[in-house]
């Protein structure tokens, strides 16, 4: 991993134990300007990545911890009554949560889906629309969201056409043994980590531009235009997903596959995406994308094993 990545591993590592691949991957979210929904049972540290992760990379934070009763003003702010000496009094716009550079949603599936999209159009517009003023949202602007899977009473999953907008969907595991000897012997990590970022904004800025400018061979595009057509059972050559899958992959889909593979040979020093890159991150895009008919579900084919399908079946 080049200088940059392996920074920000090792900051990050003063406080989490082990979860590198999810670090990484986390990583090539931010560097292709996507955002991340990981889906984990409670006590994984998902809060406490979220907040090094943004220490690390010297980007200002937010939290927003979803409930029932959460509103979409609460997310992106609302307008307040001010009283000034010689204006008299006037509606001012106080600025939500929403408007930070790194942005935790805690539980996401725990609010109502009109809060929710308050937060998913802010993360594909980069802008809140409050009356008739529009308020942007400075860059670099990230957003993981977490859902509980072990929790379904009292929740609203993100509808597919929602989940598509985030870029990869990661599924955060237990440690292994070793990693979680060391996670009990040591103390309880605070929330928020009080050691020095080891980047700023303004170089992730740069490390996006440079990554947005890396050119794609013709046969990686070609092996990602076969993979999201194999996803798609109307034109698929793959007799799986013709019989379980009801939805493939979009277009967008496509877009951000590449994008990650893009960043993820930046982060390994290399001058363009090999085929490696694409079949490494090919899962937490495809997975949350490849929509199952009700067959599959009676038979229990998950998404998960049809992506496996679709990459093995992909020349």
């Amino acid at each position: 991993m080049d200088a940059f990545g392996k920074k920000i591993k090792d900051r990050v590592h003063e406080t989490i134990v082990g979860q590198d691949e999810i670090l990484e991957l986390l990583l090539v979210s931010v560097l292709s300007e996507g955002h991340c929904l990981i889906v984990g049972v409670p006590g994984l540290a998902k809060t406490l990545l979220a907040s090094t992760l943004a220490g690390a990379l010297g980007l200002s934070f937010s939290r927003i911890q979803f409930t029932p009763d959460l509103m979409p003003t609460d997310i992106t702010g609302t307008e307040i009554i001010q009283e000034h000496k010689e204006k008299g009094r006037f509606f001012d716009f106080v600025k939500g949560p929403v408007f930070a550079n790194f942005v935790l949603a805690d539980e996401i599936n725990r609010a109502p889906p009109r809060t929710q999209s308050a937060l998913l159009e802010a993360m594909q517009e980069k802008k809140v629309t409050y009356g008739k003023k529009v308020y942007p949202i400075e860059s670099p602007f990230f957003v993981i969201a977490t859902q509980n899977p072990i929790e379904q009473e009292g929740t609203y999953p993100l509808p597919e056409a929602q989940l598509d907008r985030f870029m990869l969907c990661l599924r955060i595991s237990y440690p292994d043994e070793n990693e979680e000897k060391e996670i009990i012997a040591s103390p309880p990590r605070s929330f928020f980590s009080e050691s020095k970022a080891v980047a700023s904004s303004k170089e992730l800025l740069k490390f996006q531009n440079e990554i947005r400018s890396i050119p794609a061979s013709k046969k990686v595009i070609d092996f990602i235009s076969r993979l999201l057509r194999n996803s798609r059972p109307e034109v698929s050559k793959i007799e799986l997903v013709k019989k379980y899958v009801e939805w493939g992959v979009s277009p967008r889909g496509g877009q951000y596959l590449l994008a990650g593979a893009k960043a993820r040979a930046f982060l390994y020093g290399r001058p363009t995406p090999s085929m490696e890159d694409v079949k490494s991150i090919v899962h937490t895009v495809f997975d949350h994308r490849v929509i199952v008919n009700f067959l599959a579900e009676a038979e229990g084919v998950s998404s998960e094993k049809l992506t496996e399908v679709i990459l093995n079946e992909t020349d």
